[in-house]
């Protein structure tokens, strides 16, 4: 018989620790109105449906782990049949904490069906001091379904004093219509965080940062967020080519940029955040 080593007993036990959740989740339009086509849920990660049904569902995730530690991994599948509409958010913002080296991994799967629309809009993700995260977003979008995704990222509370000097973020976004890929980009941050983000290219000094993605995307809708230019807080720029408009927000702190957000998103036609976001 063989005895585990005191180092093999610690790395079995950070395994069993280790949260794991999975979200997968179809809706379907019938007279004018999404439900609920099938639901699944495992380990850590919750779907709830707080309002009635309507002409567009609202789905919230709900992480019961608390927050997210190296070596966590969460996934979730969603598909939007035809002439369903869906918005998603989240019940709180994510807090992705400090990792002893492990990468803390979530993998999203969105399909937007034909006269379709989703709209993604979870709360922040704040980032701690060392903490490390690997997300990749995939969206398959049907020719004349609708997207709206918009991601934040904070790095620390700055109401708390709080910085990430050092880190690693890779962030992959991947859309495709039809099959054919409309969007790629890869955010990838690793190292001496703080002085990457203050370089003048980068965000300024800035801790929080946000990307709008808007399908289909119109010059009236950018025009529109533009004129928005005096009410906003920190820097928001966008732009629109080959059907899609993209925003890119950054500010002080979370709260700055929220603001922000909010009047980028009406301006998209999104007149109000997620009730939850407001809580």
């Amino acid at each position: 018989m063989t005895l585990a080593t005191p180092s093999q007993v610690s790395q079995g036990v950070f395994a069993a620790n280790r949260a794991r959740g999975e979200i997968a989740l179809s809706v379907r339009a019938g007279d004018g109105i999404t439900r609920r086509a099938s639901v699944h849920e495992a380990g850590s990660w919750r779907v709830r449906f707080p309002g009635r049904p309507g002409s567009e569902l609202e789905a919230v995730l709900i992480n019961t782990a608390g927050g997210l530690a190296g070596g966590d991994r969460l996934a979730v599948d969603i598909r939007i049949g035809d002439g369903a509409n869906l918005v998603v958010t989240s019940a709180a913002a994510e807090k992705v904490y400090r990792s002893d080296g492990a990468e803390t991994a979530i993998a999203v799967n969105l399909a937007v069906g034909p006269e379709a629309g989703l709209a993604w809009l979870p709360q922040e993700t704040i980032l701690f001091d060392r903490s490390r995260l690997d997300r990749r977003l995939d969206i398959a979008l049907a020719e004349t379904a609708s997207l709206l995704v918009a991601e934040v990222f904070v790095f620390g509370r700055a109401a708390m004093g709080e910085r990430v000097r050092e880190g690693r973020l890779i962030d992959r976004w991947h859309v495709r219509q039809n099959g054919r890929l409309i969007f790629a980009e890869t955010l990838r941050l690793d190292g001496a965080i703080a002085d990457h983000l203050d370089q003048r290219a980068v965000t300024a000094g800035n801790n929080a940062v946000a990307n709008v993605l808007h399908v289909p995307g119109s010059d009236a809708s950018v025009a529109a967020v533009r004129a928005l230019n005096p009410r906003y807080a920190g820097e928001v720029g966008i732009s629109v080519w080959n059907g899609l408009a993209l925003a890119r927000l950054c500010a002080g702190d979370s709260a700055a940029l929220r603001h922000d957000l909010a009047l980028v998103l009406a301006a998209l036609g999104r007149p109000a955040l997620p009730r939850l976001w407001l809580n």
